[in-house]
């Protein structure tokens, strides 16, 4: 499919592309670029990639294909400076939590003979590294292409084809759509987690069990990249605190009543829609 696939950072999603890539046969060769070579070294031990690089100009030389893979608050730069030493024609995309600002960003200086379109795999955890990754990361999961007016419709269809030969289902969104869904289903989601945990002292934490533990599991998320997501979506994921707010301020008037018809139904609701969702 690619002559070369060239990923920027290969940790947890980079290291999964890469190894889907290579067990898929969609590139010739796969490179990764790194900021430090015992890193690189073990994405090839793992065979996430062929070879490792520490600088852009000489991974995306011959780059069909370039993923960004790095925390969101790198990736415009970073795909920016990668799409100077790309050859005329080659594709980049990312892997991004955000997309509204990244993509405003690069639209604004990628320059004219590359095609960017924006990326978000629905995939990971709050792990990190190469040694996490795994093939089938993507298999049957959703990833979100935001193409904006400005998007080449051929650049649109090979990436939606990447992510798909990679065992993905893909859905189209606009940049500003995805940013507020994902701050309901996923931003949000991780601030409450965090905030739950930050409430335990270290006295109870032989009393927290699995329900504790499920509930705040993504709390021990990188900090970094988590506030450089909150950053980047703060309007969306404000509101969407909004909403937790007022939902939490229901439960609170119910208990304040001892309205336990009231806490039925607000529990009954929640128990439906995490039914649907499935396991």
């Amino acid at each position: 499919m690619f002559h070369t696939l060239t990923i920027i950072g290969v940790g947890l999603i980079g290291g999964s592309i890469g190894m889907a890539a290579k067990e898929r046969g969609l590139a010739r060769r796969v490179l990764g670029v790194g900021r430090t070579r015992g890193s690189l070294e073990r994405a090839c031990a793992l065979n996430a990639i062929d070879d490792g690089f520490l600088d852009f100009a000489g991974a995306v030389r011959e780059a069909s294909i370039v993923v960004l893979a790095t925390p969101v608050d790198r990736i415009a730069a970073q795909a920016v400076e990668a799409a100077r030493h790309c050859p005329s024609g080659a594709l980049l995309t990312d892997a991004g939590s955000t997309k509204a600002k990244l993509v405003a960003e690069i639209d604004k200086h990628l320059p004219g003979h590359v095609y960017f379109v924006g990326s978000h795999p629905l995939a990971g955890s709050e792990k990190r590294g190469p040694e996490f990754a795994a093939a089938n990361l993507f298999q049957d999961r959703w990833t979100v292409i935001t193409p904006t007016p400005r998007s080449d419709g051929g650049a649109v269809e090979r990436i939606r084809a990447f992510w798909t030969a990679l065992g993905a289902r893909v859905k189209l969104m606009s940049p500003e759509e995805h940013d507020r869904a994902l701050a309901l289903t996923s931003h949000l989601p991780h601030l409450l987690s965090a905030a739950l945990a930050g409430l335990l002292p270290a006295e109870l934490f032989e009393l927290a069990a699995t329900g504790f533990r499920d509930t705040t599991r993504v709390a021990a998320g990188d900090p970094e990249l988590w506030t450089a997501i909150f950053a980047h979506n703060q309007t969306a994921v404000r509101d969407a605190l909004g909403q937790l707010t007022h939902r939490l301020g229901d439960f609170g008037q119910a208990l304040d009543a001892s309205d336990w018809k009231a806490m039925d139904a607000l529990l009954t609701q929640a128990k439906k829609v995490r039914d649907a969702l499935g396991s």
